[in-house]
């Protein structure tokens, strides 16, 4: 899949648990566990700016295109 997700890298640098993320941005687990794994079909925008809010970060550094 050309389009990578570094949450665990993002979660990593702010030493934030999943869990915790996901108390902050209001998402179950199950679903951040999806993103997370890449498993995703879409993210929404406010989705996208709650998680970047939380951990302090732009979306680029969450979202990163690599060709095939």
């Amino acid at each position: 899949m050309p389009i990578v997700v570094n949450l665990d890298v993002m979660l990593a640098k702010r030493k934030m648990s999943l869990k915790e993320l996901s108390e902050k941005v209001g998402i179950t687990m199950s679903n951040l566990s999806i993103l997370k794994k890449g498993k995703a079909k879409a993210i929404r925008f406010s989705t996208l700016q709650a998680i970047c809010e939380a951990l302090e970060c732009q979306p680029g550094e969450i979202l990163e295109y690599r060709k095939d």
